[in-house]
């Protein structure tokens, strides 16, 4: 059975903004404007869900969506780096984020290692294969880097190699036996 799978990045925070460690912050206020324009260019889609963290629940409600809460869609656990800015550790612990960004299985802040991500987002993934159907979900800019790596069975290290932006669409078709990174064409 063919499903399809719409990975939506939630609005814009300030931690993205200061390029800091995601804790459970809520978006900007210019998310509100950003995700009214998307609402209308949304696809149709049978089921929601969304991570269960403030800022993916804020982008559900902001686009009128009722969704299911999914701990699988939870981002990336940064552990004591959480709030933290890039520039800050880098200044204080060089060599944990050089070893972090280096190695995909280090958890220098105690956290969830990206390797770990990419194998817990993966497994989600393959047990959506039979849903049929299109769903969306609401999810977190490290959650749909690890989906990409994990469907293109790529390497670990590809994950820095992504980039997704706020409120962003990524697609996902599966023939039911594995997925394929879909471009859409405007026309879709």
């Amino acid at each position: 059975m063919a499903s399809r799978l719409i990975l939506l990045c939630h609005g814009m925070t300030a931690a993205q903004r200061g390029a800091r460690f995601a804790d459970d912050e809520p978006l900007e206020d210019s998310a509100a404007a950003a995700a009214a324009a998307l609402r209308d260019r949304l696809p149709a889609f049978q089921r929601c869900w969304a991570s269960p963290a403030l800022r993916t629940r804020e982008t559900a409600r902001l686009l009128g969506i009722d969704a299911t809460l999914e701990p699988a869609l939870a981002d990336n656990d940064y552990g004591r780096w959480k709030g933290r800015s890039m520039a800050e550790i880098a200044d204080k612990e060089p060599k944990s984020i050089a070893a972090w960004l280096a190695d995909p299985s280090a958890r220098p802040h105690g956290g969830e290692s990206i390797r770990d991500l990419t194998t817990r987002v993966g497994a989600w993934l393959d047990g959506q294969h039979a849903a049929g159907g299109r769903s969306l979900a609401i999810t977190h800019q490290a959650v749909i880097r690890a989906a990409i790596v994990h469907v293109l069975g790529a390497p670990a290290p590809a994950f820095w190699r992504v980039d997704v932006e706020p409120l962003s669409l990524t697609e996902l078709s599966s023939d039911g036996r594995r997925w394929n990174l879909r471009q859409r064409s405007v026309a879709d």
